[in-house]
Parts: structure tokens; sequence; C-alpha cells
């Protein structure tokens, strides 16, 4: 059994099993976090070992919060935990909500508080946890876009959603 996570049930937020979110598609919140340097922006590709999206490329990190954790503190603590990255300062760039059809009958239902961060790139140092991070690499918003339109299935949906829906918010213009 996973750990619970908040999520909307029967008209009330509620700790729910993270699987069984998915699993019935229920709607729940999330943060995602953007680490942009010098106009490119930090992606992830998802270990081979996650539950779902396994080797997929990603913005910088998404998760759930813990219950009655906020979602600045969620990112922070997210950052740490997957790219080993601390001290940013993450600005909120809005809300977005979205459903998507996953791998294994899975669905992602969620309302993401979306963060966005700009780093130094002399500076910055990455440390993944390989049980959550394949590989990493950076990348301008145009170059990713064309990357998207060519091989879509490479990438996450949310990080597809993203592109499509708030790029100019999350990502600097190269």
């Amino acid at each position: 059994m996973s750990a619970p996570i908040p999520a909307w049930r029967d008209g009330r937020l509620t700790p729910v099993d993270k699987l069984e979110v998915h699993r019935l598609g229920l709607r729940h919140p999330a943060v995602s976090v953007f680490v942009n340097a010098g106009g490119r922006t930090l992606l992830q590709r998802r270990a081979a070992g996650k539950y779902h999206t396994p080797g997929l490329w990603a913005n910088a990190c998404c998760t759930h919060p813990a219950w009655g954790e906020p979602a600045e503190a969620c990112a922070r603590r997210r950052l740490v935990e997957e790219l080993g990255i601390d001290g940013l300062a993450l600005v909120p760039r809005g809300r977005i909500e979205y459903r998507a059809e996953l791998d294994g009958g899975l669905t992602e239902h969620e309302v993401v508080d979306l963060f966005a961060a700009e780093a130094d790139p002399g500076t910055l140092v990455l440390a993944p946890d390989p049980r959550e991070v394949w590989e990493t690499r950076w990348i301008d918003r145009d170059a990713l876009r064309a990357e998207i339109a060519a091989a879509p299935a490479r990438f996450t949906p949310w990080l597809r959603i993203y592109l499509r829906d708030a790029a100019d918010r999350l990502i600097p213009a190269a």
C-alpha cells in the first residue's frame, strides 16, 4: 500500500491511498516545479521503477502534497528529495487542472499548483535520487516544443499539457 494523499471523494477532501487515487481517477491536489537557467528548463527522465510513466521525460519535479502540507513547502521538499536542489526562490505561477489517462489503467486528475525558479547554471548542483530520476538535461522552450511534436510518447502527459497551456508562465523564452 502507498501513502495516503488528499483527494476529493463524495465532495470533500479526504486522505486516500495514492494508488487508489490513480486507479479511480479521483481529483487531487499536486505541485509541479520548473527550474530554469539561462533560457533553458531542467527536465528529468522518470526512473524505470516508477509505478506510472517510467522512463518518460517530465519537468524538474511533480508530486502530491501530504495531508495538510502547503503547496510551496511540498514543492521545496520534493526538489530536495528528487534532485538534491535546495534554496531556490520558488515563484507561484498559478494553478492548472487536468485529467490524463496513464499506463496501466491509471488516471491523473490533478489540481496543480505551479512553481518556477531561476537557478544559476554555474552554481546549481544536482544530486538526483536514482529511485526517482533516471537522468536530467537542460533544454530551451522551442526545442522542447519541437521534441514533443516529433515524439509525444517520450514525454509525460502533464508536461505536454503544461507546454500547451502554460508555457509562457513556466519557461522563459530563449
